[in-house]
């Protein structure tokens, strides 16, 4: 009996590292493609600086290169699983200024934050769980030490400050006057 309870207890483990690798091979290249395609596809740089200044991200050139950055470097992190709770706070940073500046509306379709908000809780939850025995964090005996409440610290506390920062110094709208 003792045999099935330790036999059950690895593959509960295994099925852990599985979720969690599949979620950060879903997370992290779906970011980095987002920072990508700022830095080299499309509009780049300068066509998001203006579509950041239409929303009241200014300097807009500024605020496309952190985001870009952001993406790319923390998509890298995540996807690898290395120092995972910061790379969830910055997608968590990330994500509460696209929430920001897209919240009228729910469904992203409409343009809204629903999709926002999808990417910043399921990086919470990974920060918050461990990057798995499949990552960088494991290789070098920092998962344990980065899981758990501390994983959740850094994640969504210091996710949501660097997002609510940014919010804070860079969103400037224009003032609208009422005929």
């Amino acid at each position: 009996m003792q045999h099935i309870g330790s036999l059950l207890a690895e593959t509960t483990q295994s099925s852990v590292d599985t979720g969690l690798l599949i979620l950060r091979l879903a997370l992290g290249p779906m970011l980095f493609a987002h920072g990508y395609q700022k830095l080299f596809m499309g509009g780049r740089i300068e066509g998001t600086a203006g579509w950041f200044e239409s929303m009241g991200m200014r300097p807009g050139k500024l605020n496309a290169w952190m985001a870009a950055l952001t993406e790319t470097g923390t998509g890298v992190l995540m996807t690898l699983g290395l120092f995972t709770p910061f790379a969830a706070a910055g997608m968590v940073g990330v994500m509460v200024v696209a929430w920001f500046t897209h919240r009228g509306v729910f469904f992203v379709f409409k343009d809204g934050w629903e999709y926002n908000f999808v990417i910043g809780a399921v990086a919470v939850a990974v920060g918050t769980l461990g990057a798995g025995s499949w990552s960088l964090d494991d290789v070098f005996g920092i998962g344990a030490d980065l899981a758990g409440w501390t994983g959740f610290v850094i994640a969504a506390g210091l996710g949501l400050v660097a997002g609510l920062g940014t919010l804070a110094i860079f969103y400037k709208p224009e003032a609208t006057t009422e005929s």
